[in-house]
């Protein structure tokens, strides 16, 4: 459909963003997020022949089956004004804080909440950034995942690292060290702050001195 410049709105899991197939169309701006969906589950009625097997599910007075399905997202090349709003920026960089990845100049931020708003260079941050992104504040690097972290240039994981690594990992896999210990965070982004953007936390409200 983006190869034929066509027009979509699709639901599906928030996991596709990681997908090397799927995540160029993001980097590109050729695909975003809808805004009616950012968290939790959603429900789907199913037919009347579809096995109950998902972990939360219900059946109607009317005998009309239901199922719930965890992370779930719009995905869409349909223009809103909400894909604009400016996310609100308030932490200081501290780099005891923000550990920076053994095999990437980037540092790493949990959430996004987090994302501070005096660091300019490059961060990983969660897939679910995608739920806040505007294009006009953030500019989208790469994935810090597999062959697409590669081709951003990640490095493997060295044989010293790989000595204390208790998880899978793979060439193009993001890690760091916390007190000597080799992390794997699950898939990051990596993004940068456009020039100018949110360079200063929010001004403080102050009270008027009674008179």
């Amino acid at each position: 459909m983006t190869e034929y410049d066509k027009k979509f709105l699709i639901i599906g899991s928030v996991n596709a963003i990681s997908y090397k197939e799927v995540f160029p169309l993001f980097r590109d701006n050729k695909m975003w997020l809808g805004k009616s969906i950012h968290s939790g589950d959603r429900e789907f009625q199913v037919p009347d022949d579809y096995p109950l097997k998902a972990a939360s599910y219900r059946v109607d007075e009317q005998g009309n089956k239901y199922i719930r399905v965890k992370g779930v997202r719009w995905f869409t090349n349909i223009d809103s004004s909400q894909r604009y709003e400016m996310l609100s920026l308030s932490k200081h960089y501290d780099e005891e804080i923000y550990p920076k990845y053994e095999n990437y100049n980037a540092i790493n931020v949990d959430k996004v909440a987090d994302i501070p708003y005096d660091y300019d260079g490059i961060m990983g941050v969660p897939i679910t950034f995608l739920d806040k992104y505007n294009p006009k504040q953030f500019e989208i690097i790469g994935l810090g995942s597999r062959c697409l972290g590669q081709n951003i240039g990640i490095r493997g994981i060295s044989l010293e690292h790989k000595q204390q690594m208790t998880g899978h990992s793979a060439n193009g896999d993001l890690y760091y060290l916390k007190n000597g210990k080799l992390i794997l965070p699950y898939v990051r982004i990596l993004i940068r702050k456009k020039a100018n953007i949110n360079s200063k936390p929010p001004c403080e409200q102050t009270n008027s001195p009674n008179k």
